[in-house]
Formats: C-alpha cells, sequence, structure tokens
C-alpha cells in the first residue's frame, strides 16, 4: 500500500498543469507506449492487462528492495525473506513462471530459490512494466504468469547532461543508502554511470523484537558507453550486483521464546552474523539497433556470471557454492505499418553452465540451451485492434552424475522440453473513454532443475528439497477479460482471468519426513486453475484531491484432487486506498490504508501451509519539491509505513514457518513493524 500511496503522491509532481484540459487517467491510459507484448503498443490498445510503474514511484517509494516498490499493485504480490529479499508473483504464480526482463535481457540469477532475490539495483531501474499472463512471445515460454520487463533510464538529449544525488535513511533497520549518477550525451556520444550503496542491521517488530539475520549489505555499479545515429544506435552496458544478505534461520531460547542472537554480538549491528549469503552478479549487454527504411532490427547479446555463497560455520569458507555462467541471444525485427498491419519476428534464446565449487550440494552442475522462434501482428479496423502470435521452444538440458562421499547424491539427467505458446486478443472500443478487453492465449513452461534435480539442505529456506526427475512440462491456457473506463472525475479499470494449467509443479512436505534435521519437501505435480481479478477505481472530484481505490483476489486449486484442493503460495485477498491531495504544486500529503484479508484456502496437506490472519496497515507520507528559477533542484520526502506497529505474517512470507515460539504457541517470525523513511534526491542539469 505504501507504495500506490506513494506512486499517486509523487506522480503529482510531474502531472500536466491545471490549464491542461485531458483527463490525467485519460492522458496515461492513452498515451503510455508499453513494450512487453509484441512490440511497442500503446497501453490503451494493449487485449491484456498491464500495469506501469512510473518513473517517480520507483525514485521516492520507501523500499528494503526493489520488488517491495511495485508488489501491492493489484494482481501482484512477494515472496519474502526478511526484507532484503523478494520474488515477484503474478496472479499467483512466481518463481520461474515470471520472466524478468533488466536491460532488454532475461535476468538470470537461479530464480527457483525462496532467498534468491533479484540481482538488480533498484536505484538504476528508471520504470517498470508488470504483464499479466502467457501471452509475452518475446521473451520466452517461462512467461507463463507474465513478464516483468524493468527499463533503464532513457539517453539524454543530444548536448545535455545531467548529474543527479540521492540519500536516504529507514528507522526500523537503521537503513542508510546513496546513490550517485552521471549521465550525458554530446554529439550523440552517450554514456551513463551509477554507483550504489545501501547498508542496514536487523530490523523489529513489536512481536519477536529484532530478527537476527535480517542485517544486509548491497554495492552495486552500472555504466553505459554508446553512440546513437540516424541508422540507429550502438550501446554497452555493464552493471554489477553485490549483496551479502544475512539468512534468518528463526531459532529460539527454549525458556524465554525470544530469537536466539551470537553471544556479545548487538542487536543493532551492521557486521553479518552467520549465516549469511554472498551475491555477487556481472552482466555485459550489447544492444543494436538499426532503423530499416520500414521497420527496425534489433539485436541484443548478453553475458551473465552469477556467484552465490552461502556461509554456515566459518566466515572464509563457503558451504555451498553455485556459480552459473548464461549467455543470451535476441535478435527481432519489426515492420511499422504494411498496409495497416504492424508485424514482428524473431528468435531468441540462451546458454547456461552451471557449477558447484562448495563442499554441500543442492542442484548438481548441468547444461542448458535454449532456442525459441516467435511472430506476432497487430491490426486495427475502426474501433477493433486485433493482437496475436505464436512461439515455439526447444530447451535441452543436461546434468551431471556426482558421488558425495562415495554415495550418488545426483544421477545423469538428460531431458528435452519442446512446446509452444501462442495469444489471440482483441480491444473494442466503443468511445474515446471506453475500452473493452478479450484475451486467450497458450502457456508452456519447462521444468527447472532444482524441480527435477534438487537433493540437500536449502539453508535459507529452512527445509531439506527433493527433486522429481519424471516431472513433466506445464501447459496452460488463459482467458482475459477487461474494461476500462474514464471521465473527467473517474476512472475505472477492471479484469477478470481464469488459467487452467496442466502437469502443475508445486513442492509439499513429506509426512513427518525429516532429513539432515530438516523438514523434507519434494515436488510434485498435478493438473490445477487459478482465477480471479483486480479492480482499480480512482475518483478525482477535483484536482488536487485523488481517492484511489485497488482490490486483487486470486483462487488456486488443484483439479482432481483427492483431498486438499488448495495450491501453494496463493496470496490473500488484498484492498488498497489511497487518498492524496496537493495543497501548492511543490507540497503533497497522502494517507495509504492496505487491508489483506484472511487466507482460508491454503495448501494444508502434511502441514505444508497454515492459514494466515487478515490485517490492516496505515501509512502516510509528505513530499516537497525545490525549484529555482523553474528548474528542479532537489525533492525531499517524509514517510512513514506500518504506522500502528502492527505485528504480522504475510502469508508468501518464508519466515512464517520458523519456529514456534514455546512460550506463546505462535509460529515463524512477522513481518517489519513500524518505519520511517526520509529521502532526499538532488539534481544538477546542464545543457550546451
Amino acid at each position: 500500500m505504501k507504495h500506490l500511496l506513494l506512486t499517486g503522491l509523487l506522480s503529482l509532481l510531474v502531472l500536466p498543469s491545471a490549464a491542461d484540459k485531458k483527463d490525467t487517467a485519460n492522458v496515461i491510459l492513452n498515451e503510455i507506449v508499453v513494450t512487453g507484448l509484441t512490440g511497442k503498443t500503446r497501453l490503451a490498445e494493449s487485449p491484456l492487462p498491464f500495469t506501469v510503474v512510473t518513473p517517480q514511484a520507483l525514485q521516492f517509494t520507501p523500499k528494503t528492495n526493489l520488488i517491495d516498490a511495485i508488489s501491492h499493485q493489484p494482481g501482484l504480490a512477494q515472496i519474502t525473506t526478511g526484507t532484503g529479499i523478494s520474488k515477484p508473483v503474478i496472479r499467483g504464480l512466481g518463481y520461474n513462471r515470471v520472466v524478468v526482463v533488466a536491460e532488454g535481457i532475461r535476468q538470470e540469477g537461479q530464480q527457483w530459490g525462496d532467498e534468491h532475490g533479484l540481482e538488480v539495483d533498484g536505484e538504476g531501474v528508471w520504470s517498470a512494466e508488470v504483464l499479466k499472463g502467457p501471452a509475452s512471445l518475446m521473451y520466452g515460454s517461462d512467461a507463463m504468469a507474465g513478464v516483468l520487463v524493468m527499463h533503464p533510464a532513457p539517453v539524454l538529449p543530444e548536448d545535455e547532461m545531467e548529474a543527479r544525488a540521492t540519500t536516504e535513511y529507514q528507522s526500523n533497520q537503521g537503513l542508510m543508502g546513496y546513490t550517485l549518477n552521471f549521465a550525458g550525451n554530446r554529439g550523440g556520444v552517450v554514456w551513463d554511470g551509477r554507483f550504489t550503496d545501501r547498508y542496514a542491521h536487523a530490523y523489529r517488530n513489536s512481536r519477536d523484537g529484532r530478527v537476527p539475520g535480517s542485517q544486509y549489505r548491497e554495492r552495486d555499479l552500472s555504466a553505459l558507453f554508446g553512440m546513437n545515429r540516424r541508422w540507429g544506435h550502438s550501446h554497452l552496458r555493464f552493471s554489477w550486483f553485490h549483496a551479502t544478505p544475512g539468512i534468518v534461520e528463526g531459532e529460539r531460547d527454549a525458556a524465554t521464546g525470544g530469537l536466539e542472537w551470537p553471544d556479545g554480538v548487538s542487536q543493532k549491528t551492521y557486521r553479518l552474523t552467520l549465516p549469511f549469503q554472498h551475491v555477487d552478479h556481472k552482466k555485459l549487454v550489447a544492444d543494436q539497433l538499426f532503423w530499416l527504411p520500414k521497420g527496425s532490427l534489433k539485436a541484443i547479446l548478453g553475458y551473465q556470471r552469477n556467484g552465490r555463497k552461502e556461509f554456515e560455520e566459518a566466515r572464509d569458507e563457503a558451504d555451498l557454492w553455485l556459480l552459473l555462467h548464461t549467455l543470451n541471444y535476441d535478435v527481432r525485427y519489426q515492420l511499422e505499418d504494411l498496409h495497416g498491419w504492424q508485424l514482428s519476428t524473431g528468435i531468441g534464446g540462451m546458454y547456461q553452465h552451471s557449477l558447484n565449487r562448495g563442499e554441500e550440494y543442492l542442484i548438481p552442475d548441468y547444461d542448458l540451451f535454449d532456442f525459441g522462434l516467435y511472430g506476432t501482428a497487430t491490426h486495427r479496423w475502426g474501433r477493433w485492434n486485433l493482437t496475436g502470435g505464436v512461439r515455439g521452444d526447444v530447451r535441452r538440458m543436461h546434468a551431471s552424475e556426482l558421488l558425495d562421499e562415495g554415495a550418488l547424491r545426483f544421477q545423469n539427467l538428460d531431458r528435452t522440453f519442446s512446446g509452444f505458446t501462442a495469444s489471440l486478443g482483441a480491444v473494442y472500443n466503443p468511445a474515446d473513454d471506453w475500452n473493452v478487453r478479450l484475451n486467450v492465449s497458450r502457456g508452456f513452461r519447462a521444468p527447472n532443475v532444482s524441480e527435477l534435480c534438487s537433493n540437500g539442505v536449502h539453508e535459507g529456506s529452512i527445509r531439506y528439497e527433493v527433486g522429481n526427475g519424471d516431472l513433466r512440462s506445464e501447459y496452460s491456457w488463459q482467458t482475459d477479460l477487461g474494461m476500462d473506463w474514464t471521465s473527467r472525475y473517474v476512472a475505472l479499470q477492471a479484469s477478470l482471468f481464469a488459467n487452467l494449467i496442466d502437469n502443475y509443479i508445486f513442492l509439499g512436505r513429506m509426512g513427518n519426513v525429516v532429513t539432515d534435521g530438516y523438514r523434507t519437501y519434494q515436488y510434485r505435480q498435478g493438473d490445477a486453475l487459478l482465477w480471479g481479478g483486480e479492480v482499480s477505481l480512482d475518483v478525482h472530484p477535483w484536482r488536487s484531491l485523488h481517492v484511489q481505490n485497488g482490490f486483487g483476489y486470486v483462487r488456486g486449486m488443484r483439479r482432481h484432487a483427492a483431498a486438499c484442493k488448495d495450491l501453494p503460495l496463493i496470496p490473500a485477498p488484498r484492498w488498497n486506498c489511497d487518498v492524496r491531495y496537493a495543497f501548492r504544486r511543490p507540497f503533497q500529503v497522502a494517507l495509504g490504508m492496505e487491508y489483506d484479508f484472511r487466507q482460508n484456502h491454503f495448501f494444508s496437506e502434511d502441514d505444508t501451509e497454515t492459514r494466515t490472519p487478515g490485517y490492516f496497515l496505515l501509512s502516510a507520507s509528505v513530499g516537497y519539491e525545490l525549484r529555482v528559477r523553474h528548474r528542479r533542484v532537489a525533492t525531499f520526502q517524509l514517510s512513514g509505513t506500518n504506522l500502528l506497529d502492527k505485528a504480522y505474517q504475510s502469508h508468501l512470507s518464508r519466515l512464517k514457518y520458523a519456529d514456534v515460539n514455546p512460550v506463546t504457541g505462535r509460529m515463524g517470525v512477522c513481518n517489519m513493524g513500524r518505519n520511517i523513511c526520509l529521502k532526499a534526491v538532488f539534481y544538477w542539469n546542464h545543457v550546451k
């Protein structure tokens, strides 16, 4: 909710002036261009629901990680492990079913793990698009839930330079961070450099106190260098993400029930305590664009190196060490106008090589090759806009045999998966301020290496995981129906969806089996149905006042199941309300409310999940923009989240299943309590 609240609040700073007769909602809906479906498409012409997160929202939203800034939109959620690690969930589907695109390529960082967050600098993401549903044909077959596209800052206009310094402090974790950025364009030679540093001690809540292992540090470096010409552009991007998040185990003292801290360690220390992770992600992307007489040709080649270490017993020797090399490639041709048709076609895929370098094992060494070919078409007839396309994918995986102390831990595995995805949708405009949408799409996803082969302790998830080499590919059919209507005082958007998935893969507990002291879980599959929808209502009786409401609901069910029919990791229904008022253009205030309903539909088989009570959260913020001679010099923001200091557990928090408190009988660890954030951004701009 804090994110919805701040999104609305700070977007007022860049809205049209009062003299502009266009309504804000109409401007947003009809003018924004999205890219996650078939290329550049106006939001009003997309047959599928999109969520667009503006640069102002991402820049000014207080967050402990990137997904925090977008996950409270209707239909979105996050799987969390403490405050520093979050994974996106779209309509009840997460992990490898969500394709994350950063700097033009798929982000690959062993996203199958609960505590494997995104290796992306949140301060370097300019804006974000979220496509809900398996209809993105450009980014690969894994996008069964949808696609999260994170855009870097656009290249500055020619002969312009800009510097920016950002600093923030958050009270709950003592989080301190700053970002320095310098970008420019001289005669078509472009550059952009950024450095970010953030660190925090353990967070607290009113029930558990300080939570050991929740401290973290993050340092990021990124650079762009290239040229823009009439024929197109040639850009080279480099990024380095370096983080050391702690691992929350949730162990408790048998006498007091309190969380156990290492002897002699301050609860507000910024120094990491064992166990903790060390994540190092490097990325190099070459982006080429050529303008052709009737279209464009774009080629992207990327290399990613992801190193992930877990230190459990000593700081100088990693127990678990996974090293993943990924080579991404994508070539696409787009024909802008052929007798009213917009056509695009392309190829894309990746090669992966993963190695174990530590003393413990969770997944085997493996090689993966993925290839896809797609084509899309868009055409407009009067008030109708039709969009469709198909994609075929082939994926081959080879996992290597491993003997661990003479015992067979991993068997040789060679699997080839193939499938197709498709989409056909239409948008009808009965009037200029009214759109009706319908889309049917086919999804496909091959099982990942963890689902097929895992066999070991997953320290960050507090469990022992066992794979299933016989798993088959997932296939889905999803139908989306939506509408949006805007007027001078009201903007309404609503969407419904139903998603039938064959061979749905999920993780379930193996009764009371305990392996190496951990509860044991194994991957299994069956047919599933997910259905639900989202509603957004923005009422603005006059320009200075906005009352924005959002509601999202998803129900996940196992088809043909004899016992428990509920799917795991389905977010609870959630309602958000944001009231914001602009006293004067540079001064804004906002009040936000979020209510997460009780989640009674949970995967109870073998006590894999438990019921989650509902909870209410309150937030508020004040924003001020300083201008000198009509130029923005600085922006300041004071905000507070969970102002009532509510002790609660999100249904998708993995810490919900930590140890039981022997004194109170409550299981797990609660989310963060009250948090006050102060953030300032300073700007310098020079135009030749």
